[in-house]
């Protein structure tokens, strides 16, 4: 009765992972060969476990990462030129607490979207809030969040997170007034926080997606000179996929 009422109290104080590693104690007889600080010692590496695994479950809810995608399955040799000393340098994560970006070009197909999500993947294991985006979407949310007046809130939660990722720069022209949303978000980020930006474009094109070349010069020299830069190269992943389908006459 006294265990029970301990690990009740224990539930009661959060403390569930604590909680559940008292009971797994109670119910195995080779815990009582332990000594008493032993026993302490594993109730409280159980809670920091549980923690961290629920904060890491948190944070990766609130990325939204488009894949599940780790740096431990890059594939070096069909990811050509891209830099394996670079990236095993970028998941320590440093660079974000430096408050550095990270701009990845590179074509269609060859991974961009992976390399992105895996770095934000890392970020969240790190401890640090990142959020996903494709640059079409947060254009979208902008435009609605004009027109029904939580602008000015939307630019302070996008502010916020340690990291940001825009997805599929330049796929069209900017209109004006996007590329005015775009400086917003980037001018409230500079020298504060992260981002990573992917395009197909090559970088000094970038420039030419925004049609006002005063806003073009902004939006740039904010996010250029504090950045490394990632230029990927090799065969289409979809195209390989293909090739694996009909190889073997499955569909995925």
């Amino acid at each position: 009765m006294l265990n029970q009422h301990t690990i009740d109290r224990l539930h009661q104080l959060r403390l569930a992972g604590m909680a559940n590693a008292l009971s797994e104690q109670m119910n195995n007889p080779e815990f009582q060969t332990y000594s008493f600080e032993e026993r302490i010692g594993l109730l409280v590496d159980r809670e920091y476990t549980f923690r961290q695994e629920r904060r890491l479950d948190r944070l990766l809810h609130q990325a939204k990462l488009r894949i599940p995608a780790c740096l431990e399955d890059i594939d070096y040799q069909q990811k050509k030129g891209l830099d394996r000393a670079l990236v095993r340098s970028l998941s320590t994560c440093q660079w974000i607490e430096s408050k550095l970006n990270v701009l990845i070009t590179g074509p269609t197909g060859v991974g961009k979207t992976f390399l992105v999500c895996a770095l934000g993947n890392e970020a969240c294991r790190h401890g640090m809030s990142t959020r996903y985006y494709r640059v079409s979407t947060l254009l979208t949310e902008m435009a609605a969040a004009r027109g029904d007046g939580s602008y000015p809130r939307l630019i302070r939660q996008l502010s916020k997170f340690d990291l940001l990722i825009l997805d599929d720069w330049g796929l069209s022209l900017f209109k004006d007034y996007e590329g005015h949303d775009m400086l917003e978000v980037i001018e409230e980020r500079c020298q504060r926080t992260s981002l990573i930006i992917a395009s197909q474009l090559p970088l000094p094109n970038w420039h030419e997606t925004l049609t006002d070349p005063t806003l073009a010069d902004a939006i740039m020299d904010r996010i250029v000179h504090n950045s490394y830069k990632l230029e990927i190269d090799g065969d289409s992943m979809r195209r390989q996929l293909g090739k694996k389908q009909k190889a073997t006459g499955m569909t995925y």
